[in-house]
This record gives structure tokens, sequence and C-alpha cells, in this order.
């Protein structure tokens, strides 16, 4: 039999080593050792016969080896893996059957009813009973979170904890003699940390109602949302700044085209042996300055009334932010609606929303203008340069043939 007991530790120490996973910090090598441990401290506290501790031994190492096949029903694992090993070493199918039973008794809910049973529920429970429970307690709680994913907070941990000491009670009298007093002081700590967490929770709700007291009282915007608000309508105003440029680009180029045209084009059109470019150069300045219209309606402002009435403030009908909706307005009417304003997160945000879709149509209309306007150019400029080209190759096709005549006349 003690060879038999060296060949089940060293079988289940390997078993556990190399095919549990890691993620099993409390139900490993060490917790088997520890049930081992106090199996056999309950077999000579209450002095058992040697066959049944024999049993009890052979079950302490088995009990938790199922572990290794899967979390859930894992001690019909452990009671298979234990029948397989003991059957290649021929032991007897009583011996057997007894340790499997022995297994399944460890099962949560299952009450106990032989005194082997007791004995083996015990020492599984051992920790519960341990000035180290505390530690093993985290152990468990670090593995329900890799392998269930039992994720809780420290007072609802601690819940857990206190309900299922207060429902436990250790079947032996030996354990009941030798570990309940211990238990019921790390009941006591429980209790004691669960009241310590009440209080601290208790202190944040407070921080917490207070910070909220203060927030609505202040009444002023979230940073996300003013900082989405800062971020958007820089933005728009960048992008009409760069509109405004590429109107101005444009504006100034054909300014320049038509100032060119004026000075050095159209007064040759007066001779008459300029004429082929009096259609290429009606093109040219046509395009242009339509060019220059687009590129004027593309920055030309729109000016607005400027007026506003209190009962469209207190109907929250104008946008104070745009200057064109108060131009007009006496600084004490401005300052009123301003107050008003400030004073209503939901008029702000409201008037913080329209600023930006009123900025959002600008920019459409001004973009749209300006592709436009581009096209325009891109199109007048390779319109007009075909048109000169046209003509110039006319005109020289003109001239030969005047020539060819002058030839043949010059023979008569």
């Amino acid at each position: 039999m003690e060879n038999l007991l060296i060949e089940v530790e060293n079988f289940v120490i390997n078993l556990l080593n190399d095919e549990l996973d890691s993620s099993f910090v409390y139900h490993n090598v060490f917790h088997t050792q520890r049930v081992v441990e106090k199996t056999k401290e309950l077999i000579e506290g209450m002095q058992i016969d040697e066959q049944s501790a024999h049993v009890l031994m052979l079950t302490a190492w088995f009990h938790d080896v199922g572990y290794t096949k899967s979390i859930e029903g894992h001690e019909e694992e452990s009671a298979k893996i234990a029948e397989d090993f003991f059957k290649s070493k021929n032991v007897s199918e009583d011996v057997i059957k007894q340790i499997s039973e022995l297994i399944l008794a460890t099962k949560m809910g299952v009450k106990p009813s032989s005194n082997l049973e007791k004995i083996i529920r015990d020492a599984d429970c051992a920790h519960l009973g341990s000035k180290n429970f505390s530690d093993y307690t985290s152990l468990l709680r670090k593995e329900w979170e890799l392998t269930k994913n039992h994720v809780v907070s420290d007072a609802k941990w601690n819940e857990e904890n206190i309900q299922f000491l207060t429902n436990h009670r250790f079947y032996t009298d030996f354990a009941a003699k030798n570990w309940s007093k211990t238990e019921s002081k790390n009941l006591a700590q429980l209790l004691k940390e669960q009241k310590k967490l009440k209080q601290e929770s208790q202190k944040i709700k407070q921080k917490k109602a207070e910070l909220d007291f203060k927030k609505n009282k202040i009444e002023l915007p979230e940073r996300g949302i003013e900082t989405m608000f800062r971020v958007a309508l820089r933005n728009h105003i960048t992008l009409s700044d760069i509109a405004d440029t590429k109107a101005n680009i444009l504006l100034s180029v054909n300014a320049i085209i038509i100032s060119m045209a004026l000075s050095t084009l159209i007064p040759k059109l007066d001779n008459p042996s300029n004429h082929y470019l009096i259609i290429p150069s009606l093109i040219f300045i046509a395009f242009t300055v339509t060019s220059i219209i687009l590129s004027i309606l593309a920055t030309r402002p729109n000016v607005t009334e400027g007026k506003f009435t209190k009962e469209d403030v207190a109907n929250k009908k104008v946008n104070l932010l745009f200057f064109g909706n108060f131009h007009q307005m006496d600084l004490p009417d401005f300052e009123w609606g301003m107050s008003e304003m400030m004073q209503d997160r939901d008029y702000l945000y409201n008037s913080l929303t329209k600023d930006l879709y009123f900025l959002g149509l600008v920019l459409n209309r001004k973009y749209k203008l300006l592709r436009t306007t581009y096209t325009v150019f891109m199109i007048g400029i390779i319109v007009s340069v075909a048109a000169f080209a046209i003509a110039f190759y006319n005109q020289e096709r003109e001239l030969g043939a005047i020539g060819e005549v002058a030839s043949l006349l010059s023979t008569f």
C-alpha cells in the first residue's frame, strides 16, 4: 500500500504540473498537497483504521485532478482518471468504487453521509479555518476571474465569502473543535471589512453627489462638448479662410490677365491685319471675366438685419453667437440676451450647433462656387489657347494662299 501511495503522489504531481492550465492559481498541486496534509491530520486526530486511512489518502490526491479536463463536472472527471489509474495498478473494484464515491462527495451541495465522506469534505474546506484564509481566497478570486470570467467588486466578493462562511459547517468533531474557532475569526474579519467597504462606498457616493450638485449648479458645458465645438468651429473657420484665399488667388490672376489683355492685345485689334485675333480674344476675355465674377461671388458676404427681440430670445429663435444677428442692437440689449443664453445650457448648445450648421452652409456655397470658378478658368484657358492656335493656323494658311496667287499673277 505504501508503494501505491508513492506512485499516486508522483502521478498526480506530474499530471497537475504538466496538464493543468496556469490559470488555476488555487486548485493546483499546492492545494492538493494541503488537502492531503489536512486529511492526514484528520486521520490521526480521529484514529481512523489503516484501510480507511489508505482510501482517504488516495482520494485526497485524486480529488481535484479533473480540473485538467474541465471546470464543470471536474469531480466526475477526477473519478474517471482515478478509476483508470487504479485499474492499471490492479486495485480491487471495491476500493476503486469507494474512492470514486468519496471524490464525488466533495461536490458542492452534496451532503456527506458516511464518516469518510465527512473527513474528505472537511479536509477540502480546511482553508476556511486557516490563518492564511485571506491569501487562499485571493488566489481563488483570481482563478475565477481567469477561468470563469467572474469579475466582481471587492464588496461583492466580500459578501460572497461572508455568505459561504455563514452557511458552512465542519462535519467532523475534530475539525469543528480545532478549526471552527479560526473560521469564526475569519468570518469576523470579513464582516469588519464589509463595514469598512460600506463606509468607503458611502463616502464615495456623498462626494459624487456633491460633485453632481456643483456641476448642475454651475451649469457650464462639459469639457468634452466644449472641446468638440471649439475644434469643429475652428476647422470650419480655417476652411473658410482657405476658400477665401483660393478665391483671392483666382481674382488676382484673372485681374492681371485682363489688365495685360487690355493693354497689349485689344489695341492690336484695330489693325485690319489682326482681325483673326478678334474671336479668340473675345473668348479669352469672356472666360476671364466670368472667373472674376464667380470669385467675387464666392467671397461676397451676406448682410442680415442685425436685430432681435426679447421674444426671439425667450423662444430661442435667435443665434446670438453670430454677429449678423446683433450688429444693430444696443449694448444693454445684447448683454441681456447673452446673459439669458448663458443661463440656459440647452439654449447655449443650440446656439453653438446653429452657428456650426450655418458656417457649414456658407462653406458649402463657397466651395461650390470655387469649384465652378476653377472649372471655368481651366476650360477658358484650354478653349482660348485652342482658339488662338486655330486663328494663327488659319491666318498662316490664308497668307500662304495669297502668296501663291501673287506668284501665279506675277508669271503672266
